[in-house]
């Protein structure tokens, strides 16, 4: 099919083929710059997840920490608590035959009171005192004259109180045996 144009109508042409051009360039603009916001705001988006994501992380390695000490103290919260428990019981009881105390003297003076020897053996330590030292009865010395000296004491049912372990021997009254 043939077909004749004018010059008018190729002007016509012409001109709407530039306005074409001129709104296909436009609206090409207007979406790469669209795109370009959509991208940034993309970036962004991210950005924030991959911080938000770290401190996660942080917060479960801190709390899993926090977790932990808890659980220990918890642990030794128990401990303390049975401890205590015990005790309470070992005061309330009533005191049997032949329960000792030990007294570590001062210059003679009571300095602490002690359930076992060993307490005392381990606190005198702290004092000074080498903790593999030999302890030896002080004989005839006044207590006075001993930096630290231990007496034992135990419980005597017939007088409801604790008298000393080793009396010392009776001096004769008046040169009388």
């Amino acid at each position: 099919m043939i077909r004749i144009v004018t010059g008018a109508r190729a002007a016509q042409l012409e001109c709407d083929a530039r306005a074409a051009y001129e709104h296909a360039r436009s609206v090409t603009g207007a979406a790469n710059e669209a795109f370009g916001r959509h991208v940034r705001v993309l970036y962004a988006v991210t950005a924030r997840a991959e911080r938000a994501e770290a401190t996660t992380s942080e917060v479960g390695a801190l709390l899993s920490g926090a977790l932990a000490e808890l659980a220990q103290a918890q642990r030794e919260l128990l401990l303390k608590d049975i401890e205590i428990r015990r005790l309470r019981e070992e005061l309330a009881s009533e005191p049997r035959e032949g329960q000792a105390l030990t007294v570590l003297l001062h210059y003679g003076e009571p300095y602490a009171i002690y359930r076992s020897r060993e307490d005392a053996y381990a606190d005198t330590a702290t004092h000074g005192v080498p903790p593999d030292a030999v302890w030896v009865p002080c004989g005839e010395r006044p207590a006075s004259e001993c930096k630290w000296r231990l007496t034992p004491f135990i419980y005597d049912a017939g007088s409801r109180g604790f008298r000393r372990a080793f009396m010392p021997a009776p001096e004769p009254v008046g040169g009388a045996a």
